[in-house]
């Protein structure tokens, strides 16, 4: 652990009011053609027995990503590697006053889109963890709603600048199983040939696989297969419609 540095001569630490730093995470995956949220039941007040972000307390010697990690790991069951290994978009600070019962307490939020995981398992405070639709969530602990809103609108801005969506398919991929990351995430109907014609035109988004098509369900003929391409960016980026909901 490091040692804390004495202050400037004459500078009283404190003469402020403290308060807590903590790290929350909002972690989203598609599962059965739904997103889904990871979330914890907490074991302790307040709010015990609420659903929550998983996230905790920032320790003196690490920082708010590192923090995230370790909690991540600690309250889920996932390893840490696994932990370790997931891509974190910091979101924003949530500083309000009065958002944390028992202190002044902000906020550093996380958020990640990220492939399926293994079921996760309580750890830490937290009495059990769980994916659940997102659909399904409300009446989180705190300010966690706003959180999870937040967050759910950046991970759908993500996916019209971004290659991303990519990430939520098999390494060998058809452009419908692609196609319903995009619905699921934004919760929209796409037009199958206009996606179909844009995903193609856009260099680099996705590269086809020399392999047998693969057979997607329905009566149609089976699909081409492809593989993420090496474009981290999409120009042009793949806007959400508006006005059509499934």
């Amino acid at each position: 652990m490091t040692t804390a540095q004495p202050g400037p001569a004459g500078y009283d630490k404190y003469g402020f009011e403290p308060f807590a730093l903590t790290a929350d995470l909002a972690v989203f995956t598609v599962r059965e053609e739904r997103l889904h949220v990871l979330l914890v039941e907490r074991g302790q007040e307040p709010y015990a027995g609420a659903w929550a972000l998983p996230g905790g307390f920032v320790l003196p010697d690490e920082s708010a990503e590192r923090a995230a990690r370790r909690e991540l790991a600690e309250e889920t069951g996932l390893s840490g590697t696994t932990a370790g290994r997931l891509h974190l978009e910091q979101l924003r600070t949530y500083s309000e006053p009065d958002r944390d019962p028992r202190m002044r307490v902000v906020s550093v939020a996380f958020t990640a889109l990220v492939p399926d995981l293994p079921e996760p398992r309580g750890g830490g405070d937290a009495a059990q963890a769980r994916w659940l639709p997102y659909e399904d969530v409300r009446d989180l602990a705190f300010d966690h709603d706003r959180i999870l809103a937040d967050a759910r609108e950046r991970v759908g801005a993500k996916l019209e600048y971004t290659c991303l969506a990519t990430a939520f398919c098999p390494p060998e991929f058809t452009l419908g199983e692609l196609r319903q990351v995009y619905e699921t995430v934004w919760g929209v109907a796409l037009d199958r040939p206009n996606f179909r014609r844009k995903v193609l035109a856009t260099p680099g988004f996705v590269r086809p696989v020399e392999a047998p098509p693969r057979r997607t369900g329905g009566r149609g003929k089976p699909a081409a297969l492809y593989r993420a391409g090496e474009a981290t960016a999409l120009h042009p980026p793949l806007l959400r419609p508006e006005g059509r909901t499934e």
